[in-house]
């Protein structure tokens, strides 16, 4: 297993730490990185991050764990919000055992329009926002399969209708969880702890 961070975020996200966790427990290895510009990551923040850059290193991290005599070639991936588009991209480029993801954006104008409604973006995150993060993967979605998909139905960032359009395209089998009241960050406890189960018995193949 791959994990991939929100765009704010990093590694050490409590979910993926805790999904990490159960997994492990389970028998499945599963790798934690920083992208570009976050965490212990080289770069600036600002000048690297693009959701192209966010596949990248996704990419990179996956042929990783494929090159270890212990892990094997059979992959899977896990992504939250921008991690989410992250692995909608780079599952093209893979075949995967199974990919989870939980609030991802398919396109970037609701993500836009949420930052510039917010008194917590500053003008220079605006800038960097219009500049580095305009994408639109709704014609990704119809190869993806083996997916399970997680959204909160109160997210402020990214619509649930997203999480629709996701299952809707994709190919079977597939799985759509909506959490009702759930945020972007996943704050509720219980939200967290049926995800955490939800998503290893996915990554097992037991769902």
């Amino acid at each position: 297993m791959v994990g991939s961070h929100g765009l704010l975020s990093a590694s050490d996200s409590p979910k993926q730490i805790a999904l990490a966790r159960q997994c492990n427990e389970a028998g499945l290895a599963f790798f934690r990185f920083d992208h570009r510009g976050v965490g212990q990551s080289e770069g600036d923040f600002y000048k690297v991050t693009t959701l192209e850059a966010r596949c990248e290193d996704l990419a990179s991290a996956v042929r990783l764990m494929q090159g270890r005599d212990d892990t094997g070639n059979s992959v899977s991936l896990f992504g939250s919000s921008m991690g989410g588009a992250a692995c909608l991209c780079a599952a093209q480029e893979f075949d995967l055992k199974a990919l989870v993801v939980f609030a991802a954006p398919v396109r970037s104008a609701p993500v836009l329009e949420a930052a510039a409604g917010s008194a917590q973006t500053s003008r220079e995150d605006l800038r960097f926002y219009k500049k580095s993060l305009n994408f639109d993967l709704s014609d990704r979605l119809g190869t993806l399969s083996n997916i399970l998909i997680f959204h909160g139905d109160a997210d402020e960032v990214v619509p649930p209708s997203d999480a629709e359009e996701i299952f809707l395209k994709a190919s079977k089998p597939k799985k759509l969880i909506i959490q009702p009241g759930g945020d972007h960050q996943m704050n509720n406890p219980d939200h967290q702890k049926k995800f955490v189960i939800e998503a290893a018995a996915w990554f097992m193949g037991d769902a």
